[in-house]
């Protein structure tokens, strides 16, 4: 147990030390998320998706443009005037405009379309936000866990550089059996493994974090994770309304409004059109209007078919809903399982292994010391110690990595 002291302490000065250093950027928890979103190109690229959406939306539900009509009607072609328009009384010269009319139940299905597709780009900017505020904030933590890991190597290398002092003196006084003497290195030799899997992990931990923040991610890292609250009910209630889910209620607005607009279709759209017709001097100018309406007479074969497809692609729709949100459930429910064994493990670890561990080395070295043991004894003893220790701080960071991952996508995200 003083061995476990004098652990905590020495991790507890690292981070004052390292908090203490004037003048060298540092991040914090709260300072990742902000960056995170600041420099995220996911998170501009749903902003430009937004704004071209809404830029969209505005024409949605106008007319169709006008169209310019020009022509010759009645140019002859035979008879006592032919290929002479000037002496034919019905040649004339067209020039008009002609408006199509689009039914009122098309035109507003579209402009409900336009308007849940600004709904739905907004959603996917809501949904990138909280992703991107979610993984930095689990990146962040796994570094910190990640260097936490360093300061208990730290701890261990200098056990271990008294312990060999220890063997030293048994070797001077003639105490230490032949192949003692090397064991010490074999250790510190373990030990070296350990510190390049974590020098590896730190590599990794660093690159994952700058995948959310960039640069920032190499700065020194400063305070603690926050405190995260793991509530299941409140989590499995807020399961329906999950950022992923939350992206098929635009996506039903749209088949809905697809559906209305196929049903139009069996309503007569409508035209209207007016020309200036110029006649040789001789012969008076006229004026044409006209009106157009669509004969949606074959339905059974046309509109029919269509209005079916937009009814069944709404089935699907909720159908899908209906499959991710089980799917979203399951999840939730295997992630709190596995932060339920993980809780478990790690206070077994803490409150059984470990203290049994650390007080095996001490009966191990008490042994050793009076002469009734070997060195290798006590190296195992000391060789499980620090393997429980490692895996308690490993579980420890998957702990709170998941907890941090469970909060910032079910729940208030931690202070």
């Amino acid at each position: 147990m003083p061995n476990l002291i004098i652990l905590w302490s020495a991790i507890a000065l690292t981070a004052f030390t390292r908090a203490a250093l004037a003048g060298e950027p540092s991040l914090s928890f709260e300072r990742t998320l902000t960056v995170a979103e600041a420099v995220s190109s996911g998170l501009a690229a749903r902003e430009a998706a937004v704004a071209a959406a809404q830029a969209a939306a505005v024409p949605a539900d106008a007319l169709p443009d006008p169209k310019l009509v020009v022509g010759i009607d009645n140019f002859p072609v035979s008879g006592p005037t032919g290929w002479a328009p000037g002496q034919e009384n019905m040649a004339m010269a067209r020039i008009g405009v002609q408006q199509d009319i689009p039914n009122t139940g098309k035109r507003q299905a579209r402009a409900d379309v336009a308007r849940a597709g600004v709904q739905e780009a907004t959603v996917r900017g809501d949904v990138e936000r909280i992703a991107v505020r979610r993984e930095a904030a689990v990146a962040w933590v796994n570094r910190f866990y990640v260097e936490r890991r360093s300061t208990l190597l730290d701890a261990l290398e200098r056990e271990n550089k008294v312990f060999a002092q220890v063997v030293k003196a048994q070797v001077a006084g003639g105490k230490a059996r032949a192949a003692e003497p090397v064991m010490p290195g074999d250790e510190a030799a373990r030990l070296g493994d350990r510190r390049d899997e974590l020098a590896r992990d730190l590599v990794k931990a660093k690159a994952v974090l700058r995948r959310w923040v960039g640069s920032a991610g190499d700065q020194a890292l400063a305070g603690d994770p926050p405190i995260t609250s793991i509530e299941p009910a409140a989590f499995r209630d807020q399961a329906a309304s999950h950022p992923d889910l939350m992206l098929y209620e635009p996506m039903t607005r749209t088949a809905d409004a697809n559906l209305r607009e196929a049903q139009a279709g069996k309503s007569p759209d409508w035209g209207v059109g007016v020309a200036y017709q110029r006649r040789a001097p001789q012969f008076g100018d006229m004026v044409s209007v006209q009106v157009t309406i669509d004969l949606p007479l074959f339905q059974a074969s046309r509109q029919d078919p269509r209005i079916l497809a937009r009814r069944l692609e709404l089935q699907r729709v909720a159908a899908e809903r209906e499959d991710a949100l089980r799917e979203r459930q399951a999840l939730l429910d295997e992630e709190l399982a596995e932060y339920d064994a993980l809780s478990r493990r790690l206070a077994r670890m803490r409150d059984t292994s470990i203290p049994l561990a650390l007080e095996r080395v001490k009966l191990e070295t008490v042994s050793y010391a009076g002469g009734r043991g070997g060195l290798a004894a006590v190296l195992a003893a000391r060789r499980e110690a620090i393997d429980r220790r490692i895996d308690a701080l490993n579980l420890e960071g998957a702990k709170a990595a998941l907890a941090t991952r469970l909060t910032f996508t079910y729940g208030r995200e931690p202070r």
